[in-house]
């Protein structure tokens, strides 16, 4: 049996056209099934290319069935101990580039920064191959461990190695450990991770962005509207520079996105990354994983101070920082965050695979996880503070449809209880009867809307009751020379098509600020 359909060997065998140096698949594998399955696709992968081979090695010390892959003659390399295909397929298909010569685009700074290192780095990274986040982790590792023999890497697809999962009490992905000590948890970027690893990398990252000059607009944020307003605002010829803690915002959580207007479909990663992509295409300065500390509105501008102690001054500043998971604010929710408290079920589902689970919120995208986890988990209950699901109709009918998920309305979450470091059940008020009652499980699920990320904003500028940044027809604020756009606003429907339009909105009204101001007497 096949592992690749034909249209993925295809692909595969154009990528590995580019391979410049002969690579060696090293196999460690037992007689499961898995290591079947993995021997498969080794030998498939190897019939594509006549630069690689594929051995098998007898290794007591390695995880079986992984596979080591590497240049021949070398025992060093990055390994991955699962099959990966899915959203792995993207990492599988790097490494080989990667290892057999072909170069990152990663920028040449951050790389001479990796080969840098010094020091004996062994991650492992657990994944599942649903999960969205987790490309992006083992891509930056793997790149690492190309670029610095002091660093070594290996995958591990939690669902084939449930024993570690449990042993490591690892209950939400992409995991990271180092030297066998927890590293992270949650999407990162390779700045990010490397940065984490280089401790005066921030100390140095403060001091070039005081040198920058003020910028004519610099943009708070890289989301979607980030991103429009950088671009409109290029296209005028002023200096224009985007801060943003990640770029790419929101989008990078979502899955699957089918109502962009002349995209019939893609996924979140891959739209983000396209934003990004045409921004570069402008003379945009972009200062990633920066997050915004204060807003000061001063004589010849605003200054936007940051979180590493850096400082960036500018005659306009354009507010995009989107929104966040909102959280259930309930004893036990922080307590047991990645042991069982979770927020994406794309992710995380695979790891409570025959365990019973909560999902909280009853609009679309909670049912929506409600039935993606009902094929994985023994059990799924879905509960509602309203009356009623805001669901869309399609989407309840296929809910009440499946035999192993129940839906209690009127519940009001209370408490999340836990035990030995792990969720255990939860608390909620019946708010009919007002009876309290407590419901046994091992993962939840939260699915309750965004919240805007404005906290550093209060006492700056107008926020409405529920944060949001209050913004006239043309994106202004209260305060001359600041505008804002996107999911931290007031304008009403989160949608990314939106977002984009309030964000070159925006540009345009900060561009025509300027030249009101700047404009002789």
């Amino acid at each position: 049996m096949s592992i690749l359909d034909d249209t993925l060997k295809t692909q595969l065998k154009a990528y590995l056209e580019r391979l410049t140096k002969p690579v060696e698949l090293v196999a460690s594998l037992d007689d499961s099934e898995g290591s079947r399955q993995m021997k498969g696709l080794l030998n498939e992968i190897k019939a594509l290319s006549t630069k690689i081979t594929v051995v098998e090695r007898l290794d007591d010390n390695e995880r079986k069935p992984s596979f080591l892959i590497t240049n021949p003659g070398t025992i060093s390399g990055l390994r991955f101990a699962g099959v990966p295909l899915g959203h792995e397929f993207t990492s599988l298909v790097l490494a080989l580039l990667q290892i057999g010569g072909h170069p990152s685009k990663e920028p040449q700074e951050l790389q001479e920064q990796i080969r840098g290192l010094k020091g004996q780095y062994h991650f492992e990274t657990y994944y599942s191959i649903t999960c969205h986040n987790c490309p992006d982790v083992i891509q930056a590792l793997n790149l690492m461990t190309v670029l610095n023999p002091g660093i070594t890497h290996t995958a591990i697809d939690g669902a084939l190695y449930q024993k570690e999962i449990d042993e490591r009490e690892i209950m939400g992905v992409p995991a990271v450990f180092l030297n066998g000590q927890p590293f992270g948890q949650g999407r990162m970027e390779l700045a990010e991770i490397v940065n984490k690893i280089d401790t005066s990398a921030a100390t140095r990252a403060a001091e070039a962005l005081n040198q920058k000059d003020p910028f004519d607009v610099l943009i708070v944020g890289g989301g979607p509207a980030g991103a429009a307003a950088a671009i409109y605002a290029a296209r005028k010829g002023i200096r224009t520079g985007v801060a943003a803690e990640r770029f790419g915002g929101q989008v990078l959580d979502t899955v699957d996105i089918e109502n962009y207007i002349s995209v019939p479909k893609t996924d979140g990663p891959r739209f983000a990354a396209d934003l990004e992509r045409h921004v570069r295409d402008y003379e945009v300065d972009i200062m990633n994983l920066q997050q915004a500390k204060l807003l000061v509105p001063t004589d010849s501008g605003v200054e936007v101070r940051l979180e590493n102690g850096a400082s960036l001054k500018a005659k306009t500043v354009i507010l995009a920082t989107g929104a966040r998971w909102r959280s259930m604010n309930v004893p036990g929710e922080e307590e047991y965050r990645t042991k069982g408290v979770t927020y994406c079920p794309h992710c995380d589902g695979p790891l409570f695979k025959g365990k019973r689970v909560a999902v909280i919120g009853g609009g679309n995208s909670g049912v929506e996880a409600a039935i993606d986890l009902a094929g994985v988990v023994a059990h799924v209950t879905l509960l509602e503070f309203a009356d009623k699901m805001r669901a869309d109709d399609v989407l309840q009918r296929k809910l009440r449809s499946l035999p192993n998920v129940d839906v209690i309305l009127n519940a009001q979450t209370t408490e999340v209880t836990g035990a030995q470091g792990k969720v255990n059940g939860l608390t909620y008020k019946d708010r009919v009867s007002g009876t309290v009652k407590n419901l046994p499980l091992e993962g939840i699920f939260v699915q309750i809307g965004l919240l805007p990320n404005t906290d550093w904003l209060k006492g700056t500028v107008e926020l409405n009751r529920m944060g949001e940044i209050v913004v006239d027809a043309h994106g202004k604020t209260n305060v001359p020379g600041v505008f804002a756009a996107g999911d931290c606003t007031s304008v009403p429907y989160k949608q990314i098509v939106i977002a984009a339009g309030e964000g070159a909105k925006a540009a345009l009204s900060a561009f025509d600020h300027l030249i009101r101001t700047s404009a002789p007497a």
